[in-house]
């Protein structure tokens, strides 16, 4: 498996999703850095990252949206599979631009305290985590999300 410490710049796809273990995963889009003699119909290459760190993490679910034009520095793993994206375990973030207009249009990000939930005109259910990018589950339909919080404080001991 090859690896390298690199910095990566590009673009972010879509809206960075929480996952396993207070992670969160999102796609860069890299474009060339001799675009201009390239061909028209060039394809851009997609980096998929992943972080672990808090601040990031934070930063990501809270801070970013799609867009957004960022330097993301960590390990890079060649994929073992032609046509896979490479993937990189980002240690280091920094926004080196924004986008000029939010585009959530068919999506919602909303608070309820220390909690955020994503609001997805497609679908009934309701993504929940707390603000610091701990995954809570998927509530069934809105009126479900208080009731997940609930049993998540309960658990936990009340801190999100």
């Amino acid at each position: 498996m090859d690896t390298k410490h690199c910095a990566v710049d590009g673009w972010v796809d879509a809206i960075p999703v929480p996952g396993p273990r207070d992670t969160v995963t999102f796609d860069l889009v890299v474009r060339p850095a001799d675009i201009d003699v390239l061909d028209d119909d060039a394809p851009d290459t997609i980096v998929t990252c992943t972080s672990g760190d808090p601040r990031i993490t934070h930063e990501l679910l809270n801070g970013i949206q799609p867009g957004d034009l960022l330097r993301a520095t960590g390990t890079l793993v060649q994929p073992q599979t032609p046509g896979e994206p490479a993937r990189l375990t980002v240690d280091a973030l920094e926004v080196l631009d924004t986008a000029l207009v939010p585009v959530l249009r068919e999506m919602v990000l909303d608070r309820f305290g220390d909690y955020v939930v994503i609001f997805d005109a497609d679908r009934d259910q309701v993504p929940v985590f707390t603000a610091y990018g701990v995954w809570v589950g998927l509530a069934d339909n809105p009126d479900a999300i208080a009731t997940l919080i609930d049993i998540h404080e309960r658990v936990n001991g009340g801190d999100a």
